[in-house]
């Protein structure tokens, strides 16, 4: 079982009965007890729940059918939060939720839709089921399959999506990608590169974005796209023959002096281009400047990437301020948020 199907499960184990024991738990599973340790520090070190000897409870203890507004001198809330992975990217953004939501007593609940539609709608369906007060949510997709959304029974936000025609007055939060891409642009230039190449992850939902404020940044500093032109990579997981086809074509450009700096959308892509290229004794940044984009692990790189820095964490908590607001003041005006991205200049862009 993959670690996030093992955190989805250990959380929703905790939602149903409050409690988790370590030994029971890995033996439902079919995993060691280590491996569930493992697991339940990752998830407290994110907030999602409390350690305890033995075992783990939920941040502040709720079974499954209690109501989801409780008294205590004031009235809480609980807020759904649905993201596609918890492994990438969205971690921090879930931190920044987490944290935002114990500022103003609002309890968050977690759900991991593994980039499934089909998953997507049963969590929530079950968090409604259980009482949530509103919900965060990020579809899988660009905009595909939003529709359902316009249904629920309870406030939504979207988070770093932005709404289909079906959805034009939701409300939402995102990084502003098309400036992110757009500083990298203006980096490269002002290092001294006029060749400026582009490759996207072809499943990416921000890709359109991320294009946009690419040749944005070229046309401000007067230039075109050189070639091969931006290219799109399918992930790891796709056509693997057409991955290794445009990975070599765009070693090929960088060698052949048709690009001299590079922006690479995502880390992971970033780190492997990195690699073929100093492989064929490609000079970074010599020969070719690389910016990557998100900024996951691009620090660990043998040369480190400069990377576009999405804002994770002030996203997810913007989200969460934004549902609050929209539960106290329903009639206020609808707002649609877009948090700037920073550029962290490190070795692979400088010298």
């Amino acid at each position: 079982m993959h670690a996030e199907e093992r955190h989805q499960a250990l959380l929703g184990r905790l939602r149903e009965k409050g409690s988790v024991r370590v030994t029971d738990f890995a033996e439902e599973l079919g995993v060691s007890p280590i491996t569930v340790r493992r697991d339940v520090e990752s998830l407290a070190e994110r907030g999602l729940l409390a350690r305890v000897h033995g075992g783990a409870v939920l941040p502040q203890e709720r079974a499954a059918g209690t109501p989801a507004r409780v008294r205590s001198g004031s009235e809480g809330l609980v807020f759904g939060l649905i993201v596609p992975a918890a492994d990438y990217y969205y971690p921090e953004v879930i931190k920044g939720a987490h944290e935002a939501a114990a500022r103003l007593g609002v309890r968050l609940v977690l759900g991991i839709s593994q980039y499934r539609h089909e998953e997507e709608r049963a969590q929530a369906e079950r968090m409604l089921a259980d009482g949530i007060d509103g919900l965060l949510v990020t579809p899988c997709g660009p905009a595909a399959g939003q529709s359902w959304l316009a249904g629920l029974p309870v406030p939504y936000v979207l988070v770093e999506r932005r709404p289909g025609d079906e959805l034009l007055d939701a409300e939402r939060v995102v990084t502003d990608h098309v400036y992110g891409a757009g500083i990298a642009v203006r980096h490269l230039v002002a290092a001294g590169r006029d060749r400026v190449g582009l490759m996207l992850r072809d499943d990416s939902p921000h890709g359109a974005q991320v294009l946009a404020g690419y040749l944005a940044g070229l046309e401000a500093a007067g230039l075109g796209a050189p070639e091969p032109g931006p290219l799109r990579l399918p992930p790891p997981a796709g056509d693997a023959a057409e991955r290794e086809r445009l990975l070599d074509a765009f070693a090929d450009a960088v060698e052949g002096g048709r690009l001299d700096a590079a922006l690479i959308h995502n880390d992971h892509d970033a780190l492997v281009l990195l690699q073929r290229l100093r492989a064929r004794g490609v000079e970074v940044p010599g020969a070719v400047a690389i910016v990557a984009y998100d900024d996951e692990v691009a620090s660990l790189a043998d040369i480190p990437l400069t990377a576009v820095a999405p804002p994770k964490q002030a996203v997810g908590a913007a989200a969460v301020d934004l549902l609050a607001e929209r539960l106290a003041e329903p009639g206020r005006a609808r707002r649609r948020l877009a948090i700037l991205p920073e550029l962290h200049v490190r070795a692979s862009s400088t010298g």
